[in-house]
């Protein structure tokens, strides 16, 4: 598919140097071309009349270079960033803005920018992961840059909603929430929490060997941890099955004091709860893992979104044997998947002091969706806040090579997502401490949840 892109962009550049040669041609006209063949119809010889005139030549002028706007002087392109680099969930987003940094690095590099010409700059600013701290840092970098790839959790996402709503600006949420995908504003990426746990609770179940297990939630007490419950309860329903426990904890904030979850797992204990659907960032799951691992009589199998992942938690021993993770895509480094085979050497040529992780990927992802957008912008000839959202919804399918699943663009009311996951288990010796389970999992009903 990206392949595809290239050669319409290449297909309009070729075009409109024929038009410049054209117009070259015209100057060469007014003095030293050839007289016209006697053979050649004219309008004089015609008859006159320009209303029958038929001209076969496309008027239709080129877009010309985009001019100055928020973030672009003419010659480079700002893009903003709002992710955490201090506090708790510093731990995704420090590797996610390394993964914006490797494909802006590779972009500049060997591509030569934007349309081979324009340079990109990220202009990162640290949110602390914290909505008062995003809005400060926004009204602060806001009218210096043209986007914002990167904008990292579902609370933050939300509060600055409004704000970029008005500013008309476009935004990477680092965020998977399916609310995302009718905001005209907003450029999400993957297949949202809510498809991630239909799909995970319904390949749980299909495996006979887990049927009539009780089935439980615990998930923060945010707009996050909806997204995961709400996935849950819509493959229940589907699969006629209860949730037993709805157990809830305090979100992630840089006032909570360090989560221990031992009320919480004496609650899903009491329920007789098999199998807990967790919603969580990695924060939250060492402590989980440390009093599961303390309390022998219990072991339920965890399954855990995206973003409750580290590598490091490969290493716990509790995890190996009881937890899967709910993502997209493929093992690190599986090189039979294209885009995979490219992030690996960007990632070794760019950033070669990262160590495999699942946020670099998402961070470079999200740096390659607002790639395909930027090219469609400046094809336009406009780099504008309008323009830029113009673009969002002309660019056709943002395409990740096999890394992630494809996406439907176009208006927002007619965005499609990509909609099948990929599970996971723990593995030291994998590199992020993942192996591949089953890819491209789908669930057969997933196709009926109302994106809203």
């Amino acid at each position: 598919m990206m392949q595809k892109r290239w050669r319409r962009l290449l297909a309009v550049f070729l075009a409109s140097m024929l038009v410049l040669g054209a117009c070259g041609g015209r100057d060469d006209d007014d003095g030293d071309a050839a007289p016209p063949d006697d053979d050649t119809p004219t309008d004089t010889a015609d008859n006159g009349d320009d209303t029958d005139d038929t001209d076969d030549t496309d008027d239709t002028e080129p877009p010309g270079d985009p001019e100055p706007a928020p973030g672009f002087d003419g010659e480079t392109i700002r893009l903003g960033v709002l992710t955490p680099t201090s506090g708790t969930v510093a731990v995704i987003g420090n590797p996610l803005t390394a993964g914006n940094q490797a494909y802006v690095d590779y972009l500049n590099e060997e591509l030569g920018g934007i349309a081979g010409q324009y340079p990109v700059e990220l202009v990162v600013e640290d949110s602390a992961y914290d909505p008062t701290t995003a809005g400060q840092r926004y009204a602060a970098i806001s009218d210096d840059v043209v986007a914002f790839v990167q904008i990292l959790g579902t609370p933050v996402v939300n509060a600055l909603l409004p704000d970029l709503i008005e500013d008309n600006v476009i935004a990477g949420p680092a965020s998977l929430d399916s609310a995302w995908i009718r905001e005209p504003n907003l450029m999400p990426i993957g297949g949202p929490y809510q498809v991630q746990a239909i799909n995970a609770v319904d390949w749980y179940f299909s495996q006979p060997e887990n049927e009539g297990q009780v089935l439980c939630t615990l998930a923060s007490d945010d707009e996050y941890g909806d997204t995961g419950v709400a996935g849950v309860e819509f493959a229940a329903d589907n699969l006629g099955i209860d949730i037993a426990v709805q157990a809830e904890y305090p979100a992630p904030s840089p006032t909570r004091p360090a989560q221990t979850f031992e009320s919480q797992i004496g609650q899903l204990e009491g329920g007789d709860c098999d199998v807990i659907f967790f919603v969580a960032t990695p924060t939250d799951t060492a402590p989980l893992n440390t009093v599961l691992t303390e309390n022998t009589d219990y072991n339920p199998t965890v399954l855990g979104q995206s973003p409750s992942w580290l590598g490091l938690f490969a290493g716990f021993e509790y995890l190996q044997e009881n937890f899967f993770l709910a993502s997209e895509g493929t093992n690190y480094g599986d090189e039979s998947v294209p885009g995979m085979a490219e992030l690996v050497r960007i990632k070794e040529t760019y950033a070669p002091e990262q160590e495999p992780d699942l946020y670099f990927n998402f961070g470079y992802l999200q740096a390659m969706a607002m790639h395909q957008i930027l090219e469609e912008a400046v094809a336009r000839g406009d780099l504008s806040r309008d323009g830029m959202v113009d673009a969002m919804e002309n660019v056709g399918t943002l395409s990740f090579d096999g890394v992630f699943g494809d996406y439907e663009y176009g208006p927002a009311d007619e965005r499609q997502p990509p909609t099948s996951s990929s599970f996971f288990r723990p593995d030291p010796d994998s590199p992020m401490g993942l192996d591949l389970v089953e890819r491209d999992y789908e669930a057969d009903y997933v196709g009926d949840f109302t994106f809203e």
